[in-house]
């Protein structure tokens, strides 16, 4: 007889404990029973004579059988069950899958919204900047406006804003006032644009003009000068109205850069290749330069434009380098290298902005088109020439009348142009 409680005995130890096994095999994994307690019974009324009821040890789900035992908890199941930490389906707590197309939406969206904050701030930023100082509105008797655009390009010995060490360095001199180095008509149209130089000693007749400081009309006598000395006796606007007076073309936006502005824009852009055709040394201007492909900076940029002693053709062949140089820097500016990269374009944008003056009605848009069309002179896209000559007359060139007046109409109607300039 088996003195054990009957909650203790040999069946219920489960069919493999303290049992050998003839068998080479391991036993199977053993399950941890489970306890269950029961009602406590009154003192002295234990199942056998006052001896307390033992708590029962049930497998699986209560029938104390081990078969009965759910196999779960060898698969990671602990708490099964409805109610239990993992959930009605028992396999445990889940994060819910990433929604991909919301996060798409949304980071777009940010990026968007960035671009386009930027975009407005750097609009306004840079127009801003824009030295807005030349009143077209004060010419008078202007030409009728033809088709497309013309720009009239100023290239000033302004020293304003340089050291005494810059103007060494920069060879410019350190006299008072400023005078026209170069002049230049961009026409941007529908069948490509073209650059026209007009050398500064073309001879030009002053015309009736009003002053742009006192306002006062100034009668024209059929005085004949060198182009730069308009600009010298009475600013911009006397300069656009004579050009417009001696060339029929209406001007319709102005734009001028003095010596240490064009430095900066170069070295902002980190200079501009140039194929130079013929060694040049100009103890003048300061060029020393050897023949071929080079990248020249700021200081060797405006040494290069302004060198016209050391060519041969003088000022002629100066204003083919100078459009050359402008060309190439147009496209330098507008590479994605320099556009795309903010490091380069916010210095490049404020160097220029800075040192450029233009018309009181010039916006970013037309400065924009005028680089571009630039570029597109330099890409084969345009022409670029001089003004058609017929010689000179006490060292005023003069212009071949018959030509200027073809190459205006063409311009004018915004045609493809065929006249050819020296």
């Amino acid at each position: 007889m088996n003195d054990w409680p009957e909650a203790w005995s040999d069946d219920n130890r489960g069919r493999r404990y303290g049992r050998g096994s003839a068998s080479a095999q391991p036993e199977s994994p053993r399950v941890m029973r489970q306890v269950r307690r029961g009602q406590s019974a009154p003192p002295g009324q234990g199942a056998y004579g006052g001896v307390p009821q033992q708590p029962q040890y049930v497998d699986g789900h209560g029938s104390g059988g081990y078969d009965d035992y759910d196999s779960g908890y060898n698969t990671g199941q602990v708490y099964g069950g409805a109610g239990g930490r993992g959930g009605g389906d028992g396999r445990g707590s889940q994060r819910p899958a990433p929604d991909w197309r919301r996060r798409i939406k949304w980071t777009a969206i940010t990026l968007v919204t960035v671009l386009f904050v930027t975009t407005v701030a750097t609009y306004f930023w840079a127009d801003s900047k824009l030295n807005r100082e030349v009143d077209l509105s004060k010419v008078i008797e202007r030409p009728e406006k033809g088709e497309g655009t013309n720009y009239l390009i100023v290239g000033s010995d302004s020293r304003e804003g340089l050291s005494d060490e810059d103007k060494k360095r920069l060879r410019t001199g350190s006299a008072e006032g400023k005078r026209t180095d170069s002049v230049m008509i961009l026409h941007t149209g529908d069948n490509g644009p073209t650059l026209i130089s007009l050398p500064r000693d073309s001879n030009v007749e002053i015309p009736t003009f009003k002053g742009s400081e006192s306002g006062k009309i100034y009668q024209g006598t059929g005085r004949q000068v060198k182009l730069n000395a308009a600009y010298a006796e009475d600013g911009p606007e006397l300069l656009v109205r004579t050009v417009e007076f001696n060339t029929g073309l209406h001007i319709d936006h102005y734009v001028e850069i003095g010596f240490g502005g064009f430095a900066n824009i170069v070295d902002a852009v980190g200079g501009v290749e140039m194929d130079i055709p013929q060694d040049i040394k100009d103890t003048k201007s300061g060029a020393d330069f050897k023949k071929g492909k080079q990248t020249l900076n700021g200081e060797e940029a405006l040494a290069f434009v302004r060198t016209r002693y050391a060519l041969p053709g003088s000022d002629l062949d100066r204003t083919k380098n100078q459009q050359k140089f402008l060309s190439a820097l147009a496209s330098q500016v507008a590479t994605p290298s320099t556009v795309l990269n903010p490091f380069r374009l916010y210095p490049t944008m404020g160097a220029g902005l800075d040192s450029l003056i233009v018309d009181k009605e010039m916006g970013l848009f037309d400065l924009a088109d005028m680089f571009w069309s630039m570029k597109g002179v330099s890409g084969g896209e345009g022409t670029s020439m001089n003004m058609p000559l017929a010689g000179s007359s006490g060292g005023n060139l003069l212009w071949n009348k018959d030509k200027v007046k073809q190459l205006v109409n063409q311009l004018n109607n915004d045609e493809k142009v065929t006249v050819t300039g020296d």
